[in-house]
């Protein structure tokens, strides 16, 4: 999985050290380097001072905050040293994170007609392209609807919407394109009936066969008896 935050001390000269946390907080990997990460040096919950590796600078927000980040940004060792380990950071992040793609109906009545849903999750980077297919042909966006979240991992998904009545001979399919894909992954709608009615058939017909094997397991035992000669006694006897 892909960190979001990293932990770590550190100490400046003769500095009290801070607990550092790293945020990324804006990101494309259409080209790795315009990553901007941010070092923020917190003590007793207060944000004491922080380094923003687009301007290479440290910022103080508290007195000692101040005074430190202009010693820091006075040193070019130290300048340097943050941008190197923010590169080592993007040498060692995976670029792409292939989506989890599922496609699923969602049944709204007689009178309404059914929602689909194709959902991509867990991928990243953010960018991504979700398009539905009518018979090969792409459905227009106005006809469409996507819902794009972030699960604060650094990972997203998103939902894309299709309102579906079934035709007959109506193919429907969903197209994902992501970066970490090398050709776009398309999945088609199965025209068959959703698990929950299948569930009921397949219950509905297992009675019927047992009923079937009990009706002729009784006619054969009946038909066995009536051949060798054994007659039915009444379990009942008459009233004398």
């Amino acid at each position: 999985p892909l960190p979001q935050k990293f932990q770590s001390v550190t100490q400046f000269a003769s500095l009290l050290p801070y607990s550092l946390t790293l945020d990324i907080l804006s990101h494309t990997w259409e080209d790795p380097h315009d990553v901007e990460d941010i070092w923020r040096a917190i003590s007793d919950l207060v944000k004491v001072m922080e380094y923003n590796s687009s301007l290479n600078r440290f910022t103080g927000y508290t007195p000692i905050g101040i005074h430190t980040a202009e010693q820091l940004n006075a040193d070019p060792v130290v300048l340097a040293s943050r941008k190197q380990k923010n590169s080592v950071l993007l040498y060692y992040f995976p670029l792409s994170v292939e989506p989890s793609v599922h496609l699923s109906m969602t049944p709204h009545g007689d009178r309404h007609p059914s929602m689909l849903t194709c959902s991509a999750y867990k991928f990243y980077p953010k960018q991504i392209r979700v398009t539905w297919l009518r018979n090969g042909q792409e459905v227009p966006s106005n006809m469409t609807s996507s819902e794009e979240l972030a699960n604060g991992d650094w990972h997203y998904q998103i939902h894309s919407y299709l309102e579906y009545t079934p035709t007959p001979g109506e193919k429907i399919s969903c197209m994902v394109e992501h970066t970490s894909f090398t050709e776009p992954k398309i999945l088609h709608w199965d025209m068959s009936l959703p698990e929950s009615e299948r569930s009921k058939i397949a219950i509905g017909a297992s009675g019927l066969v047992l009923g079937v094997v009990f009706a002729v397991a009784g006619l054969l035992y009946y038909n066995r008896r009536k051949t060798t000669g054994m007659e039915l006694v009444p379990t009942s006897h008459p009233s004398q």
